[in-house]
């Protein structure tokens, strides 16, 4: 990518001389600090056996939703970019389309992502065109053979001191275990309790998975009991293997309390097939409240992923499978859905909730004052469609003014694409020192309290979110 753009130093800083001073200041406080990614869905199995990355277009392109949606978007077919049910797609031809789209991704959270890693991953020159593609695909091939160019080296080339991975509750963590008592391995990578399939009863595998978790860590019995005693069992097995937090990517933030009889009803109906639409809202809303509990209990942080309507597009479901681009944000109420676990465990102990969300339009009026008072609550980094460095400052905004900066989770990259995860960071350092520097400029934070700010938000704010 051209030197003036993704290697420039004073990319996503202010443009004012004198405000851009001072965030340059800034950044150089932080931007060599250890990389703490405390949620991210990267394999640990990769990790562990150091596999070697796939083709460019597999690495880089077809599993990477935020890439094929804009590209579909233009008119291109989702098999040319993925293959179909009975072929594998071709990853030169893949990468040509993606080349050919280039254009599609100025502006966009995306390109800026794929062009750091261009240059600073990949150390590519010029820009990517049609007329490039060919060309571009071997480089990056052939960067891509390189024996330093795996994930153990690139972990430790990145400066990752800890990655979180996102586990199925019956996941053994044997790829954990091994990279914990490996010797030569110096960074952490943390496995984390992620329970959806396990929670909804609308989930097609749903009846399926309590048998297997049932019979895996039960108590003997088959009913509500024992599958309450299998959760605990799991997240207790869970955090000896190093976890530290639980997710949970529900389509609301909704909870309910409810009576152990009145559970043990809803879980009957459900197994039988007979759960009423509103019977699996009020029992995805309950069993959220139960896992706040056993998070009170056990001391994993509860971080909570909603609204998003999953799989939009049914026929593209169908075809190609979950988490192929047609996720859509949707308005969400976080005051009073989340009230009955706020009442129960706000101010408990050691209780950890960090709170995401799609929908800007909660970050000043609902999730701020939350955080703002609740001790339990932390403020999520801005995720997915607002991993952005314009929202990731409308965040800042809008929350800053009502709780300060303590109050938030640090940097979540929470992303599949290992290789991104540095250009990811660097970028939120980037932004932090720009809001911070604006602050200064403007006489509202001194610039000696500025340095001391952005080293908590980049590195103590996730170590303390995040019990690390």
């Amino acid at each position: 990518m051209p030197q003036s753009i993704a290697s420039h130093l004073d990319r996503l800083l202010p443009a004012d001389p004198g405000t851009r001073r001072i965030a340059r200041e800034l950044l150089q406080r932080v931007e060599d600090l250890p990389i703490i990614s405390p949620h991210g869905h990267v394999d640990a199995a990769v990790i562990e056996q150091n596999t070697p990355f796939p083709d460019p277009a597999a690495l880089l392109v077809s599993p990477d939703h935020y890439v094929t949606r804009l590209i579909h978007a233009s008119g291109v077919p989702q098999e040319k970019l993925r293959g179909s049910n009975t072929s594998e797609p071709d990853s030169r031809a893949v990468w040509r389309e993606f080349c050919k789209a280039w254009p599609l991704f100025e502006g966009t959270a995306s390109g800026y992502w794929l062009r750091t890693q261009f240059t600073s991953v990949f150390g590519l020159e010029g820009e990517l065109s049609e007329a490039t593609a060919d060309a571009s695909y071997d480089a990056i091939s052939a960067r891509l053979l390189e024996p330093g160019f795996r994930p153990r080296e690139l972990f430790k080339d990145f400066n990752i001191e800890v990655l979180a991975t996102t586990d199925d509750p019956l996941d053994t963590l044997a790829s954990h275990k091994a990279i914990a008592q490996d010797p030569t391995f110096h960074g952490r990578v943390l496995p984390t309790f992620r329970p959806d399939a396990y929670l909804n009863i609308a989930h097609p595998s749903w009846s399926a998975n309590v048998d297997k978790l049932i019979a895996a860590a039960g108590d003997g019995g088959t009913g509500y009991g024992a599958y309450i005693t299998a959760l605990e069992n799991r997240r207790r097995y869970f955090v000896e293997h190093g976890a530290v937090s639980a997710d949970h990517g529900v389509r609301t933030p909704a909870t309910l309390k409810l009576d152990v009889a009145d559970a043990a009803r809803l879980f009957d109906r459900a197994r039988s097939g007979d759960a009423t639409a509103q019977d699996r809202d009020d029992f995805e809303a309950h069993m959220m409240y139960q896992m706040a509990r056993m998070s009170v209990e056990d001391g994993l942080v509860m971080t909570i992923h909603p609204g998003s309507y999953r799989n939009h597009h049914e026929p593209t479901f169908n075809a190609f499978g979950a988490d192929t681009g047609h996720d859509i944000p949707f308005a969400i109420n976080y005051t009073d859905a989340i009230r009955p676990v706020l009442q129960d465990f706000g101010t408990a102990k050691d209780f950890h909730l960090v709170l995401f969300t799609l929908d800007e339009t909660v970050f000043s009026r609902e999730l701020a004052p939350l955080a703002g008072f609740y001790p339990s609550v932390y403020l999520g980094a801005p995720w997915w469609f607002l991993d952005a460095p314009d929202a990731m400052l409308r965040f800042r905004s809008a929350v800053t003014e009502t709780a300060g900066f303590s109050r938030s989770s640090g940097f979540i990259d929470d992303t599949r694409a290992f290789c991104s995860i540095p250009a990811r960071h660097d970028a939120s350092r980037r932004v932090e020192a720009s809001f911070l520097a604006r602050l200064v400029a403007e006489h509202r934070v001194s610039e000696e309290r500025a340095h001391e700010l952005i080293v908590d938000i980049v590195d103590g704010s996730p170590r303390r979110v995040f019990k690390l």
